[in-house]
């Protein structure tokens, strides 16, 4: 972990991010470190909560019945020894190995929650460098302007140590309407984008002037609309009920773009709407005026 400044345990890491966290708002997000003491804990069935790196009451209570299980001091403390007693998932630190396809441990959460914070989400957290994380790591790479090996060495690692990418532009509302989920960790996973939550036909409008680069069924996005406004700057407009562009066409920022709906894998009407740069994805509330 050479360069790269961090606490040197994961109890630095809790005091930190306990300190930080107390203070309103003065993170955007948690301790790798915890997000990874979570995923652990979750494996053993002790916790069920969100992998979103805080430690919160449940973390600290399924900590505690952990400890208490494995016949330790049940301080609530993520000492040595209790990452010893969780085996494989309690170490190595993120940065003292390489990390290619199939690693295991507790570094291969801090990776994954990383990345996804520097926006390339790869499903939900776990301890596997599976297929689909080595792909957000090769994305990541590219994005860093580091070779995509697809093997986290200590360049990546002290790329990931520097700040979330950012929009050059800013951007307007799509539509005004109550927040939903919000950027960021939920459940066991990553929501890349804001919900913005509106009736079936409410009217979506491009955020920013741009062209049509998809106009259609989208995956689980189902009906959307992705548009690119110059600068590496793309938006996502997803699960429409009325896609109302055509790929390539010029749009005005505020022009009507197509109405909410719940296409695709949604619960009900809402818009999904995404920001991303050079193919990341960034918290949209950074950059909406």
């Amino acid at each position: 972990m050479t360069g790269i400044a961090r606490p040197a345990t994961l109890a630095a890491s809790v005091a930190l991010c306990l300190a930080l966290a107390s203070g309103a708002g003065s993170i955007a997000r948690g301790s790798s470190d915890v997000a990874a003491l979570q995923v652990a804990l979750r494996a053993k069935g002790l916790y069920a909560g969100p992998i979103d790196g805080f430690l919160s009451g449940p973390t600290i209570q399924a900590l505690v019945s952990f400890q208490r299980q494995a016949g330790l001091s049940a301080d609530g403390i993520p000492g040595p020894r209790t990452r010893q007693a969780l085996g494989l998932l309690g170490g190595p630190e993120l940065g003292s190995r390489p990390l290619g396809l199939g690693a295991i441990g507790w570094d291969v959460t801090e990776l994954q929650f990383l990345l996804a914070w520097h926006g390339f989400p790869s499903g939900p957290f776990g301890t596997t460098l599976s297929e689909r994380v080595q792909a957000a790591l090769r994305r990541f790479q590219r994005f860093a302007r580091l070779p995509a090996t697809g093997v986290a060495g200590a360049e990546t690692v002290r790329a990931l140590a520097g700040p979330p990418p950012s929009s050059p532009l800013r951007l307007a509302w799509p539509l005004q309407a109550p927040l939903g989920d919000g950027f960021g960790p939920r459940g066991e996973g990553f929501h890349s984008g804001l919900d913005l939550i509106a009736p079936a036909g409410a009217p979506v409008r491009a955020a920013a002037a741009g062209r049509v680069v998809w106009a259609g069924p989208r995956d689980t996005f189902g009906d959307a609309v992705l548009l690119a406004h110059g600068r590496g700057v793309r938006t996502l407009y997803a699960h429409l009920s009325r896609v109302e562009v055509t790929l390539g066409q010029r749009v005005d920022q505020g022009q009507e773009i197509g109405l909410v709906g719940a296409s695709g894998r949604a619960t009900g009407p809402h818009l999904h709407f995404e920001v991303r740069v050079r193919g990341a994805a960034i918290d949209p509330l950074s950059t909406l005026s």
